[in-house]
């Protein structure tokens, strides 16, 4: 559904006054979809244009929701295909089916994804431009995960992994190497680690430890940037609502 600027404008709450939203659009400090807008009655649609106020996004309250899930090993960070239904394969939605409308719940999406033996903390939310703030290659927002090894880490090998590691990548067929930045590592264990790193390449927590050989026997994100699962009490298979703005908030003070 289309709105009117000045109208999207006025209810992010951030112009004190009608006067205010007027002067700001008519001295090019708004961007719809990345260009200047200086017409109070532009129409666009909210949901899939993102709104600028020279270079702070603006949102509506509301308009979408946002939910923080302990996921469980054996969930898939899809919808499922008709295969993997046939096989008994479920899906990271199904977590919060019974917290949602119907039409919240057709628009949901993953901020990123975890392999489906990973468990920990996921994002789910209707909205498409949060997805990219957090999960953009461009952002690196820290991930970290506490990663169980199928033997003790080496010394020299906690060296390369904060030095960067080159790992073998797929992408249509297409193979390829790349070398992975620079990670920072905290031993917790004999055969377990706390690994930071700021990029999300598929499956790249257990292609750097095998690159090295070893083997992630489990693998739980606990944090993305500064929200952390812990903190938020949420058990496993269970996930809470949390609002947008606080969650970016959270997410981008580390």
């Amino acid at each position: 559904m289309k709105v009117r600027l000045h109208q999207f404008l006025s209810r992010t709450g951030i112009f004190a006054s009608k006067r205010d939203v007027k002067e700001a659009i008519w001295a090019g400090e708004i961007r719809v979809a990345g260009s200047v807008v200086k017409d109070i009655s532009f129409q666009f649609n909210a949901n899939t244009k993102p709104v600028h106020w020279n270079d702070t996004q603006l949102h509506l309250p509301g308009l979408h929701k946002t939910y923080v899930l302990n996921k469980p090993a054996g969930l898939i960070c899809s919808r499922l295909n008709k295969q993997e239904r046939a096989f008994g394969k479920h899906s990271v939605f199904t977590a919060v089916r019974d917290l949602v409308e119907d039409s919240v719940y057709d628009r949901l999406l993953t901020v990123g994804r975890l392999d489906e033996a990973t468990t920990g903390l996921l994002l789910l939310t209707t909205d498409g431009h949060l997805v990219h703030e957090i999960a953009s290659p461009d952002a690196k927002v820290k991930k970290t995960y506490l990663v169980g090894l199928d033997q003790p880490l080496r010394q020299e090998d906690e060296l390369h992994l904060r030095q960067g590691v080159v790992i073998e990548l797929e992408e249509n067929g297409t193979r390829s190497e790349y070398t992975t930045m620079p990670a920072t590592l905290e031993i917790d264990g004999e055969s377990t680690v706390l690994l930071t790193i700021s990029e999300g390449k598929k499956r790249q927590v257990r292609r750097m430890f095998a690159s090295l050989g070893y083997t992630v026997e489990t693998l739980h994100r606990i944090s993305v940037g500064g929200l952390h699962l812990e903190t938020l009490d949420v058990a496993e298979g269970e996930a809470v609502e949390i609002e947008p703005a606080f969650l970016r908030q959270l997410v981008f003070e580390a």
